[in-house]
């Protein structure tokens, strides 16, 4: 039996005394719906499989990431539900291997029986096989599959929202349940030993998770362009990655606050890669904080504009055929930008910071920042000098959103 990445659907209870006892910082425990979520993140990751359910619609499908795809999950998924397997990608992903798509938001392609594992990944990874322009091997393939226009907010709307969680292609291999009484599905799922997901689970998840950042640590750090730094670290209580913030100096938070938000780059930050400008923003803010004497860098665990470093790497493979970023990222089946700010302002407020001159030439970080409530008083433009590898990475930046240079 495939039983990779599968838990246990009933962990044994918490006791919230001792966890608040051990740890101060954190005063309450998270809710079902954001534990059922971290952990079928965790499931997904591992290959495993989940069963999504949409009680609305009293309607259910067993989900796997479909990169995670093999030959064993396509005859267990058969298995299980009795119903033939089903891909669901976002808009994006179908304009890439069709000429057009429907206006959706995600869509799915019926696969045909005998289906192997290698068709699920070339339809959701351009990449995959290492080919050129992986995509012209399968258009072929699929003309004359049938694709359907799946509901906003329905099941397939949520699989997909769940790998992009994960940080995976947002791809989803699924069959529908409906040999099952949706009404007892968790008897089901104990009995399979697969973890049981509400889709409204999936769709609150966002906001708690932008709420449940606790402070776990704070040590003075000096920098090499800024001696006077203190770094806070933030833990999200969904288990993800730590956000920091570079306090330098001691701001006036009676007045707007010099304030950078900056999106991890393994490759620009730590590597010096000269691909993009990652590398020299994050310096330059220090540096730029320093002389005006206090501020906040806010480094946020958002790889890749979110998607993560694998597929960021995957979007670098496309860039060098010749597509451009924003291309290569909607080629993947992602926005063209999947950050979100909302974690970046609740840090600020537990900085006791809400009004902030904001070192960006994103305009979309402005409109974030002030929708959660920061007030943005001025932008503070934050432009170095392009290279022969990064200056058309910058011209795209500008033309297609909306960068201020």
């Amino acid at each position: 039996m495939f039983m990779a990445g599968m838990s246990d659907p009933d962990p044994p209870a918490l006791d919230v005394s001792a966890v608040a006892h051990a740890n101060p910082l954190v005063t309450t425990m998270p809710s079902a719906a954001q534990i059922a979520v971290d952990r079928a993140i965790g499931d997904l990751r591992r290959g495993g499989m989940v069963i999504l359910r949409d009680t609305d619609n009293h309607a259910a499908v067993v989900v796997q990431a479909a990169e995670m795809a093999t030959h064993d999950s396509l005859r267990m998924l058969m298995r299980l539900t009795g119903s033939q397997p089903t891909v669901a990608l976002t808009r994006n992903r179908v304009a890439a291997l069709r000429a057009s798509a429907a206006p959706t938001t995600v869509q799915s392609i019926v696969l045909p029986m005998g289906t192997d594992a290698d068709l699920v990944h070339q339809i959701a990874d351009p990449t995959f096989g290492g080919e050129e322009v992986v995509d012209d091997r399968i258009r072929a393939s699929i003309a004359t599959l049938s694709i359907i226009p799946e509901r906003e907010g329905g099941l397939a709307h949520g699989a997909v929202q769940l790998v992009k969680y994960a940080r995976l292609l947002p791809a989803v291999l699924f069959a529908r349940a409906g040999s099952v009484d949706v009404d007892r599905l968790s008897n089901w799922s104990r009995d399979l030993g697969l973890l049981l997901v509400e889709t409204s689970h999936i769709a609150a998840f966002p906001t708690l998770r932008a709420q449940r950042l606790v402070q776990a640590a704070s040590a003075r750090v000096p920098l090499s362009n800024a001696e006077n730094a203190r770094l806070v670290a933030f833990r999200p209580l969904d288990g993800g990655e730590e956000h920091v913030a570079i306090v330098i100096g001691e701001p006036d938070k009676t007045k707007p606050v010099l304030v950078r938000l900056h999106s991890q780059c393994l490759t620009g930050d730590l590597l010096g890669s000269l691909r993009c400008d990652c590398g020299d923003q994050l310096r330059g803010a220090i540096q730029a904080i320093a002389d005006d004497g206090a501020g906040v860098l806010v480094y946020l665990a958002q790889e890749g504009r979110d998607i993560g470093l694998i597929n960021k790497l995957r979007a670098y493979t496309l860039q060098d055929l010749g597509v451009d970023t924003v291309d290569a990222n909607e080629m993947l089946g992602f926005e063209a930008d999947e950050r979100v700010y909302a974690p970046a302002a609740e840090i600020l407020r537990q900085l006791g910071i809400d009004s902030v001159r904001l070192l960006t030439n994103n305009p979309d970080k402005m409109q974030q920042l002030a929708a959660a409530g920061v007030n943005v008083v001025d932008r503070v433009s934050h432009v170095f000098p392009s290279n022969q590898h990064n200056a058309s990475y910058l011209r795209t930046k500008a033309d297609k959103t909306g960068h201020l240079f």
